[in-house]
């Protein structure tokens, strides 16, 4: 079984959780015998049983491979539609259905709708966007299997230290992840806030913002950057007194299965992926633009945080490479 995997957002250009969610799986479909590559569009003799896109698909590709034999599973992030409100959902399935009954599948093709029809298998992190594949887009529920993310040893396996006085988030700085709105509520609810990532570009007058407030108040607001040694990473889990990810839009949070990993009380917004996962395991916190109510949950957490119990531990990689090397395998035994 060889497989390829595509994606079309360069790691170069946007780093973040995709590009750590594609190397991990990779590495982990490795050594659990399964052939993987990626796919090299300049390489007119490279050959795949199987193409595995991280994103939505465009049909015309979609039917291409399959012409060539190949099998295709598609895996599309469901972070915008996934945060949206029951409304607005109901709302935006209406009208994919007029427009749809009007012009056709191939009349959207701007959308790429009808490639959740064409795959032969769409994956999704949590079972509120597999939810959303067939709800929203006509994914045919047979096709939509459930794969999450999963954690490396190195936070499984990390050790129980005393945790200290700081919350800890680890994220890009993008206004998607509400991080100035953190970092202004934890000044308002003098709650010590670790601020661990960087932004896309340093130019970004969001992150700007940020880090003039983090200058401001250093005893309150810590940001160094990046921690790339995973084990140092780890280690900041270990030490801190709650995790926090307030984003206005998640799909599957990686930096939050870690900080679960590491047993670390966690606090989200109260958004699906969130509930679907950690259920009653952790706390939320609402997405508002009113900086004191956010102040608030976020004192609150910071008070309790000592007495809550750990969330669930998650997946490992090898464990979401076994799920991925069954459903390839019986994909590759389905007529289409």
């Amino acid at each position: 079984m060889r497989v390829l995997f595509y994606c079309q957002c360069p790691f170069s250009l946007a780093h973040g959780g995709l590009q750590i969610q594609i190397e991990q799986t990779r590495n982990a479909l490795e050594k659990v015998g399964v052939e993987v590559d990626y796919l090299r569009w300049y390489d007119g003799a490279q050959k795949g049983d199987i193409l595995h896109f991280f994103g939505r698909l465009a049909p015309e590709l979609a039917t291409l491979a399959q012409g060539k034999g190949m099998k295709v599973v598609m895996a599309e992030l469901l972070t915008e539609q996934g945060s949206r409100r029951p409304g607005i959902l109901r709302l935006q399935r209406y009208l994919f259905r007029i427009w749809r009954s009007i012009l056709g599948y191939r009349g959207t093709d701007i959308f790429r709708w009808e490639s959740y029809r064409l795959a032969d298998a769409c994956v999704a992190l949590t079972a509120h966007e597999a939810w959303l594949m067939t709800y929203q887009f006509d994914a045919p529920p047979e096709k939509v299997h459930v794969v999450p993310n999963g954690v490396e040893d190195v936070f499984l396996q990390s050790k129980s230290v005393t945790r200290g006085n700081w919350l800890v988030c680890t994220t890009t700085v993008t206004e998607r992840k509400r991080i100035l709105e953190l970092a202004e509520a934890a000044v308002h609810a003098k709650t010590p806030l670790w601020v661990i990532g960087r932004a896309y570009a340093d130019s970004d007058p969001y992150a700007a913002r940020f880090v003039e407030l983090a200058k401001r108040h250093p005893d309150l607001i810590r940001f160094d950057g990046p921690i790339r040694d995973r084990i140092l990473l780890a280690e900041a889990y270990r030490q801190a007194r709650g995790f926090v990810l307030l984003s206005a839009m998640e799909s599957l949070s990686l930096s939050a299965l870690e900080a679960a990993a590491c047993q670390c009380p966690l606090l989200l917004s109260d958004l699906p992926w969130a509930k679907t996962v950690f259920r009653d395991s952790v706390s939320y916190c609402p997405v508002t633009p009113d900086i004191s109510r956010t102040a608030s949950a976020l004192r609150k957490f910071y008070d309790a945080a000592p007495n809550l119990p750990p969330p669930a531990k998650p997946l490992t990689w090898i464990d979401i490479a076994n799920q991925l090397k069954t459903l390839y395998e019986g994909v590759l035994k389905t007529s289409r």
